[in-house]
């Protein structure tokens, strides 16, 4: 640190003496004139020295003053400069007109930022208070299309069951899409059983078990994770989800491998080697989304910032027209923030 600073200095020194070399040389030019001109009079050489030399002394101690101080502000700025322009406060104090008038402008577009930022989080409060709105609505008429195709039992009634339990999913991940940055993401971080988290999803896809002959191998895990329930039930719909969509013939297979790695495989058509690292970038269908037509390229998207929200990981292993395996790392490496905040309170109310 000392040696970091020390270079900071010398490189700060070199800028300053730069930006003041037009006061330097008048200086010095000041200093040769009055040389001179007691040379001119023969007066003697100490007589012209000692002025000088003087003079020197003072400029010297008047620009190591004046770096000092320059150096100490251009340290404070450096603080502030890497803060938000929400947090830029205490400036330091101006010592010239042009640093009252470059406050007075920073000031200005701070201000300018703040009524920007203000009127963009209000357009996006607004934006996601609609479409909140309007995903609990459209529940209401599939939830009555729901119980009328209960009423009979039949292929067509079945296949329609089928597509509305995708309508659901889509508009669920609309409201996770929504709901992703939100302030108020009412996280509940408590511990769970495993085995009930993935029961409830393996439940909804059994419908699309049965109509696609597909085998789930499945055997109950018996441990527990620190997580949220809800999120994590998300998470894993979503990746059965493409598994059940990729996955014509074979077998679904849901285990658990140490420490605490929750492991979906499928022996469906696989990813290829060159969309495996972008499979979790937002948007991103690569060849076998682009071959479907349908793909939205969000949903493992979701996944992955839902798992980095709880302190999970998420990884993808593939091999073309042999499988994928999706592995969700549930040991809980990081759990900070809200969600420890969270966590906390729900430990104390059940003590």
């Amino acid at each position: 640190m000392g040696k970091d600073r020390k270079n900071k200095r010398w490189i700060f020194f070199k800028k300053y003496t730069a930006y003041r070399k037009r006061e330097i040389i008048l200086f010095l030019l000041f200093c040769v004139i009055f040389a001179v001109s007691f040379l001119l009079y023969h007066l003697p050489i100490k007589a012209v020295a000692y002025p000088v030399l003087l003079c020197s002394i003072v400029g010297i101690g008047v620009l190591a003053v004046g770096m000092k101080k320059a150096f100490l502000k251009h340290e404070e700025l450096e603080r502030i400069s890497k803060l938000s322009a929400n947090l830029m406060r205490n400036f330091p104090e101006p010592d010239s007109v042009s640093d009252e008038d470059y406050c007075h402008i920073i000031e200005l577009l701070c201000e300018e930022q703040r009524q920007l930022t203000n009127r963009m989080d209000r357009k996006y409060s607004d934006m996601v208070d609609y479409y909140t709105m309007w995903a609990h609505q459209i529940k209401t008429p599939i939830a009555s299309m729901r119980l009328h195709l209960q009423k009979e039992d039949s292929d067509f009634s079945r296949k329609m069951s089928s597509e509305l339990f995708r309508i659901e999913q889509y508009v669920e991940m609309v409201l996770m899409f929504l709901r992703l940055d939100s302030d108020t993401t009412d996280y509940v971080i408590k511990e769970y059983e495993i085995d009930d988290i993935v029961k409830q999803a393996v439940k909804k896809f059994s419908g699309d078990f049965i109509s696609r002959k597909l085998t789930l191998n499945y055997e109950p895990i018996q441990a527990k994770v620190i997580t949220d329930e809800k999120w994590l039930s998300f998470v894993i719909e979503q990746v059965l989800s493409n598994a059940l969509k990729y996955t014509s013939k074979g077998s679904i297979s849901i285990s658990l491998e140490e420490p605490k790695t929750l492991c979906i495989r499928d022996t469906g058509i696989g990813i290829a080697a060159e969309d495996l690292p972008r499979v979790f970038e937002k948007g991103y269908t690569g060849y076998n989304g682009r071959s479907d037509k349908k793909a939205s390229g969000i949903g493992l998207y979701l996944c992955k910032r839902i798992c980095k929200n709880l302190g999970h990981g998420i990884t993808a292993r593939s091999v073309v027209d042999q499988g994928t395996v999706i592995k969700i790392d549930l040991s809980q490496k990081n759990l900070g923030g809200v969600r420890l905040k969270s966590y906390i309170e729900n430990s104390r109310r059940r003590d």
